[in-house]
């Protein structure tokens, strides 16, 4: 029997034309069609006041797509909740947001238990099991318990905290202790791996950490690595090329007449920096005001997660903002910030990010932040625009031919746009080419086969949790420097 790909995340994202997938959708998807199929399994958007039934099951193309429903009375607590208000606010280091519920905990891992009894019966023996990002981190451990022995490794596609942050919560040993029943825990960058093994550190010792940043709890050994996440480089520069002559483009070209523009794309997310970036903007049109009716800021920020508080107060905020901004500085024929609160159609973005001159990606911590590598991308090479990058998202550790700049400093990013504004072609095109051969070099294709060649070649995984009720060598190790 050859060896199939099982991928599970939280939601499942069916390709469904003009949707613009996120980049865990894009990786998902490019290490299963690599692959020659697979299986990716998650939540599939429903919820139900009764107990989950069977997965539905839907094949295209190469891939299977199995999805549940879950119960409406564990997902507030589960998603919003812990995932939401516990987890991100903490892995971000955003602790004014950050909530502990023991209930919220309850449900996350009542909702890691589900998936995991709803997965185990359509696995076959050979399967390599990738579990992708924080809302999952338990299933490894909830497999384990119904006695699952195919590798598993999971991919944290978002930062990971320092044990200093992380002791923060009070579960964080038990949150620890979730990881290491993996065969490999993958991370975007060498500064949350060595998170990660601080952490490890903490609870169990040095001596649970090999030289080569292997990992050893009683009689299970995994392995660790960074796998930072990349983008379709090839299929970026197509879309973009093809959207550059499409109505879209057209029509914000003619209503920019002869302006520049300068560009965010952000999930209405507080992590993003998008509050910073606005007040960023006034002290830009403030210092350099030679630039007043000659520049137009786009800012494209779609709603995400609605149902959490702190989401619709950082939506009133930018909208607030922005209307003092424009009210303070638009003339009759020119409008300086357009802020667009809504999806945009994934074809029309990537002719946005080529029209631009300069893009702003400048969030207060993030992952990786694939949206300034497919702006590099989208570029044209002759002509290319200017990378703004926080060096708080991932994305710094690879594009080096950004300007760099803290999303906190409200003079240094401002004077960052009008460098960038000014900045000479023949730099512009050295830059752009640098980060390219980046690009090209770590695309989506060498993120996932590098993670699974790790998977398959991991150490076998030991009988850890077995069947339920069974001692649990490295729970009792967790719990015993639990402090």
């Amino acid at each position: 029997m050859t060896t199939r790909v099982v991928c599970v995340s939280n939601r499942v994202a069916i390709p469904r034309r003009g949707s613009a997938p996120g980049g865990l959708a894009v990786g998902v998807l490019a290490a299963l069609h690599q692959a020659g199929g697979g299986m990716w399994f998650g939540w599939g958007g429903d919820l139900s006041d009764e107990e989950p039934h069977e997965p539905e099951i839907l094949i295209r193309d190469d891939v299977t797509y199995a999805t549940i429903a879950l119960r409406r009375r564990d997902f507030e607590g589960y998603y919003n909740g812990y995932a939401n208000s516990t987890l991100w606010p903490l892995f971000h280091y955003l602790m004014r947001s950050f909530r502990y519920a023991e209930r919220q905990h309850d449900a996350y891992r009542a909702v890691n238990r589900t998936f995991a009894a709803h997965l185990v019966p359509l696995l076959q023996p050979d399967d390599l099991i990738w579990v992708h990002d924080y809302h999952l981190i338990p299933l490894a451990e909830c497999l384990r318990e119904l006695a699952v022995t195919q590798p598993i490794g999971f991919f944290l596609h978002i930062p990971f905290p320092h044990i200093e942050m992380l002791r923060v919560l009070p579960a964080y040993a038990e949150l620890l202790r979730e990881l290491v029943a993996y065969d490999v825990v993958g991370f975007q960058t060498e500064n949350d791996l060595r998170s990660f093994l601080a952490g490890i550190e903490y609870v169990w010792g040095r001596d649970a950490i090999t030289a080569d940043g292997r990992v050893t709890i009683g009689v299970r050994t995994i392995r660790t690595g960074v796998f930072p996440i990349g983008i379709d480089v090839a299929g970026v520069e197509a879309a973009a090329t093809a959207a550059a002559q499409g109505d879209a483009v057209k029509r914000l070209s003619a209503s920019l007449l002869g302006r520049k523009l300068m560009v965010g794309v952000d999930r209405l997310d507080y992590s993003k920096g998008l509050i910073e970036r606005f007040a960023a903007y006034q002290t830009f049109l403030e210092s350099y005001p030679e630039n007043l009716g000659k520049i137009t800021f786009m800012q494209v920020a779609p709603l995400s997660r609605t149902d959490v508080r702190a989401y619709a107060e950082i939506r009133q905020t930018l909208e607030q903002s922005a209307g003092r901004i424009n009210g303070r500085f638009a003339d009759a024929d020119w409008t300086p910030i357009r802020y667009l609160n809504r999806n945009v159609p994934h074809s029309a973005l990537m002719g946005f990010l080529r029209a631009a001159q300069v893009a702003l990606v400048t969030p207060a911590r993030d992952g990786m932040n694939l949206v300034a590598k497919e702006f590099v991308a989208a570029q044209d090479p002759a002509d290319p625009g200017v990378l703004i990058l926080s060096p708080l998202a991932g994305a710094a550790r690879e594009l080096s031919g950004a300007i760099q700049v803290n999303p906190y400093d409200a003079k240094g990013l401002a004077h960052a746009m009008q460098s960038a504004l000014a900045m000479p072609l023949a730099e512009r095109r050295d830059r752009h080419a640098g980060m390219m051969e980046v690009l090209r070099r770590n695309d989506v294709a060498a993120w996932h086969k590098r993670f699974l060649a790790a998977l398959k070649a991991g150490p076998a995984v030991s009988k850890v949790g077995g069947t339920p009720g069974e001692h649990n060598p490295f729970q009792e190790l967790a719990l015993r420097r639990r402090i």
